[in-house]
């Protein structure tokens, strides 16, 4: 598709540069441009153009947007800025802005911003989701693995893993990926990021499915500081409708900033010899600081036997606190499938594992389309 582009900037310097980027872009054409907007508003329509690029470092250009949506409503509007604000970025896109553009940008940085944007617009709204688990060894990977492959299928939106596990994440190895850029290096560079740039970091598994790799090496951990982690993961959920962090077992800054940014907590804990209810005891007690533990903590059971409603009930029981979850143990699958670099739900989405995450997934969509209906 060809864009017939209209641009908006009031600095005259940077409406050169811009307009020297678009019209050496494959595929667009600069059709007019304007230093004010109510310009173009005014004489625009005759260019019938089909993507128009508003500035809003002048702040005074926001109360534009509903205008520009309403006399271009075939066009696809994205502001641009000389910085990333995640405020600025919600308001605009509920505004009507399609997405956000931090400039100046290359030729390229704009082909990929109108392929990530064009169509289905920034996300408004993203549901993060932290994975802890008291104690290690409890299939927390695999099930995060699955679980967004499954969303990723079943909603047919944009789904990203973050794997902050910063010492031994094997997000990787389970899909099999070989990261040039890892979560440091976005950690690392996330004040010179925008959604679009961010989003080469993530490294693609399918359409829908994006990784965020983690470390290379155990002493890398301690180059991932928090502040960056967080405004790295809000600036990932303008890209993302789902996110899930793979957090490492215990408490640490990184598990416990996830968990505050975090729509949904979920602890996750493998049932192998009773000592796992009391660890997952004592990490609730934890939890329960916050005012709205029970909305924003689940808990979820792993290898469990018999895997039915009736086990979930009674480990509920025990535990003093719902049980959102039971995930069956299929080892022998699981290893089956990461032997030949597939996922559990590849291999058989019939198996009792794949039935379980498919069902959870279900869940986690029917909540988010619930709130926002």
């Amino acid at each position: 598709m060809d864009y017939r582009v209209i641009l908006i900037e009031n600095n005259r310097l940077m409406l050169e540069r811009l307009s020297s980027v678009i019209k050496g872009a494959a595929g667009f054409e600069l059709a007019a441009r304007y230093q004010q907007p109510g310009d173009a508003l005014g004489q625009g329509a005759v260019f019938k153009p089909n993507l128009i690029l508003l500035d809003i470092d002048d702040r005074a250009n926001l109360q534009f947007i509903p205008s520009f949506t309403q006399t271009f409503p075939a066009a696809a509007l994205l502001c641009i800025s000389s910085h990333w604000n995640a405020n600025d970025s919600s308001h605009v896109v509920r505004a009507g802005a399609k997405g956000y553009l931090i400039k100046p940008f290359t030729a390229e940085e704009l082909g990929e911003a109108v392929d990530t944007f064009g169509k289905s617009g920034m996300a408004v709204s993203s549901d993060v989701m932290a994975f802890f688990s008291p104690k290690g060894k409890s299939g927390k990977t695999t099930l995060i693995a699955n679980l967004a492959l499954s969303l990723a299928r079943k909603s047919g939106e944009s789904v990203a893993i973050i794997d902050a596990d910063l010492q031994f994440g094997d997000m990787a190895v389970f899909f099999n990926l070989a990261p040039q850029s890892t979560i440091v290096e976005a950690v690392r560079d996330v004040k010179f990021l925008s959604p679009i740039t961010l989003n080469a970091y993530f490294q693609e598994v399918n359409d829908n499915l994006r990784v965020l790799c983690g470390t290379k090496k155990p002493d890398y951990a301690e180059l991932v500081d928090i502040k960056p982690f967080n405004d790295m993961v809000r600036m990932a959920q303008s890209l993302f409708r789902y996110i899930l962090i793979d957090l490492p077992a215990g408490f640490n800054p990184i598990s416990v900033a996830a968990s505050e940014i975090a729509k949904t907590t979920y602890l996750v804990a493998m049932v192998s010899g009773g000592f796992e209810l009391q660890h997952m005891q004592r990490a609730l007690d934890v939890f329960r600081a916050w005012p709205d533990c029970e909305q924003r903590v689940k808990t979820i059971f792993t290898r469990v036997e018999p895997c039915n409603a009736d086990m979930q009930e009674k480990l509920g029981l025990v535990l003093g606190y719902p049980v959102a979850a039971v995930i069956p143990n299929e080892y022998l699958l699981v290893s089956a499938a990461a032997n030949n670099g597939r996922m559990a739900m590849d291999n058989d989405p019939n198996n009792p594992l794949a039935i379980n995450i498919a069902r959870l997934a279900d869940s986690i969509i029917g909540q988010r389309r619930g709130k926002v209906r």
